[in-house]
């Protein structure tokens, strides 16, 4: 079944393989958080007066760094 507004075949014999290809591109991915981990984050990144996506990352390097100690 198609898509409101998809046609059926689309013509791309005039398209340009890798035009818009970066090797060095880097590129970020949302993450969507359960409503009670974002407050959680939210809470502790207005008390630093920092943003979430800081607030994450530090979690995260700190989940690691306890990980790699338990190993």
């Amino acid at each position: 079944m198609l898509s409101k507004g998809m046609r059926k075949e689309y013509d791309f014999s005039k398209g340009e393989r890798g035009k818009f290809f970066r090797k060095d591109a880097e590129s970020n991915l949302p993450v969507y958080l359960d409503a009670d981990n974002l407050s959680f984050i939210t809470t502790i990144a207005e008390r630093k007066k920092s943003d979430i996506s800081e607030v994450v990352n530090d979690l995260i390097r700190s989940d690691k760094d306890l990980a790699k100690v338990m190993k």
